[in-house]
């Protein structure tokens, strides 16, 4: 078959003024620029078809933390220290007389007397009959001071008649004194014994609290027996503090003081009323005696602690949640001027429920970090967020 006639079973040759192959790539093109865009959108929305960051340095975060400008507060100095209770004034109660045998005890431990009331008897059957003695020898003396008196008033009447002679009635005046001095000596005598017998009665040499009873119906004490009653006079109690030799420099009567006994979430109010003036050469400590009310909760010879008040100075107060530690250093972070965290090392003072004192590292006028500060670093830029401090007073209430 010729070349013309032969059919047209194939693609045509393409000349070089055919537009087919530019067509062809042009579509080329198209589809590799969808695919770019495609590949372009998928990096920058990612696969949540949200913006993700850009490539480069993270912008910085600013985390909001409150912070406070703690002022300068009046602060009191505690001075802790532990002692005995006892009776601020204890009366020890004994035998006063001769003795005898108890018939009655009238008193239990922990019962209010008045001065004078009787807390004991002894058995005074002896010392009754002895003053029925005496009691019937002052009738005796008595009567006869009475016959001495009748015989010189008749021998005044007969003087003048001349039958009884002044002699006569200067021995008459002699009997009749000496019978009015021997009745004043048997009254004397009576006297002395009813004093001795009311001796018998144990009494409360003053008012106050029954602290220890030492005696029992039946049992025989003299002036040997030792002390039968103990008492609080006036039911006042101390603490004996013992402080050491530097804490005693500063103290003085009238300041205030908190007793907690042992075992008691009660804390008392008092008053040092005495400072030792002497300081024991072997330990370097002296005693502060804290004046207490009497409360039921304060044992004599229980143990307790004690929160003295030695003073006063002007500090900032902070927040404990401020307050951070590392290997035995203090520290908090304040916020600079330009809202970047610092760390600042300072030292403490007193705690208590208001706060904590900072005695060096803090002039007052720094913003602190009052919460979150663990989870700071020197140098993080922060949001500070400013809390007003409450007017509170760090002092201990009267």
């Amino acid at each position: 078959m010729s070349h013309e006639s032969a059919p047209y079973d194939h693609e045509p040759l393409l000349l070089p003024g055919d537009a087919g192959p530019s067509r062809r790539n042009r579509r080329l093109a198209v589809i590799a620029g969808i695919v770019v865009v495609l590949v372009a959108l998928f990096l920058v929305f990612g696969r949540s078809g949200k913006p993700t960051q850009p490539v480069g340095p993270v912008a910085e975060q600013a985390p909001p933390v409150t912070v406070v400008s703690p002022g300068r507060q009046v602060v009191d100095r505690l001075i802790n220290a532990n002692g005995s209770l006892a009776a601020r004034r204890e009366l020890p109660v004994g035998i006063a007389g001769e003795g005898g045998r108890v018939t009655r005890v009238l008193v239990e431990p922990g019962q209010w007397v008045a001065a004078g009331e009787v807390l004991a008897t002894l058995d005074r059957s002896v010392q009754t009959q002895t003053a029925d003695s005496l009691a019937a020898q002052i009738r005796v003396a008595q009567a006869d001071a009475t016959l001495a008196q009748a015989q010189l008033d008749r021998a005044k009447q007969l003087v003048a008649n001349g039958f009884v002679s002044r002699a006569d009635i200067e021995t008459r005046t002699a009997t009749r004194d000496a019978a009015a001095a021997r009745v004043r000596v048997a009254q004397a005598q009576l006297g002395q014994q009813r004093a001795a017998t009311g001796r018998l009665d144990i009494r409360a040499p003053a008012a106050g609290l029954v602290l220890t009873r030492q005696v029992e119906p039946g049992q025989v004490v003299g002036a040997g027996s030792g002390v039968l009653f103990r008492m609080a006079q006036g039911g006042e109690m101390e603490m004996r503090a013992t402080l050491a030799e530097s804490d005693l420099a500063g103290l003085h009567v009238g300041v205030r003081a908190t007793v907690t006994p042992v075992g008691s979430t009660a804390s008392f109010p008092g008053t040092v009323w005495q400072v030792s003036p002497v300081i024991d050469p072997q330990t370097r400590q002296g005693v502060a005696r804290i004046q207490l009310r009497y409360d039921p909760a304060l044992r004599p010879g229980g143990f307790a602690s004690a929160a003295i008040v030695g003073g006063a100075s002007t500090v900032p107060l902070l927040p404990e949640s401020a307050v951070q530690s590392d290997r035995g250093t203090n520290y908090v972070y304040i916020v600079g001027p330009d809202d970047r965290a610092a760390k600042r090392t300072i030292k403490v003072g007193e705690v208590t429920d208001q706060g904590v004192s900072i005695v060096d590292g803090l002039n007052g006028t720094e913003r602190v970090v009052v919460a979150a500060g663990a989870f700071l670093s020197p140098g993080q830029k922060v949001k500070p967020v400013l809390q007003t401090p409450a007017p509170v007073s760090a002092r201990n209430p009267s």
